[in-house]
């Protein structure tokens, strides 16, 4: 992924990628076809990564909610922000067509994950329109911060509102 970040995904070459990976061109084509299958491959792997990420720190019931909302947002926006993580999501975000259903649903499993961990608290049916407005207050602040440590300080203060 630091490879497709660095050089977006169209100039990024699979000898680069050889190269970054520590294997030979012919050792990167027998074990992915082409460049847009290990493109593929690499995004699913980091987003399966960020949900798995999410799913253990909502399962930690013993700490409080607005902790583990803030901590959850972090494994799945907050480290892609900065200069070359924030390269990484771009690459993502330009590219859905070379990357399948991925894109659509491991964002609509992030959102389950933080309904169902709302509403353990206030009930199904307002967790929704919360859950949904922390990750549009998320996505916002990912455009507006340079730094992860301001986008986790703004996203504590609008995960504060939101869930009282």
């Amino acid at each position: 992924m630091a490879t497709f970040a660095r050089f977006g995904y169209r100039k990024t070459s699979m000898e680069e990628v050889a190269r970054a990976a520590r294997i030979s061109r012919p050792g990167l084509y027998f074990l992915f076809s082409s460049k847009e299958t290990l493109f593929r491959a690499a995004v699913t792997q980091a987003l399966e990564h960020d949900i798995t990420a999410v799913e253990q720190v909502l399962a930690d019931s013993g700490r409080p909610l607005a902790e583990r909302l803030t901590e959850a947002f972090d494994q799945w926006a907050g480290r892609y922000i900065g200069p070359l993580t924030r390269d990484v999501a771009t690459v993502i975000e330009e590219n859905p067509d070379l990357l399948g259903e991925i894109v659509e649903t491991t964002p609509r499993r992030f959102e389950e994950l933080i309904t169902d961990a709302i509403a353990v608290e206030s009930g199904r049916e307002a967790a929704l329109p919360v859950a949904q407005t922390m990750i549009s207050a998320s996505i916002g602040l990912k455009h507006q911060a340079a730094s992860r440590e301001f986008y986790l300080e703004r996203l504590a203060v609008a995960i504060g509102l939101l869930v009282r």
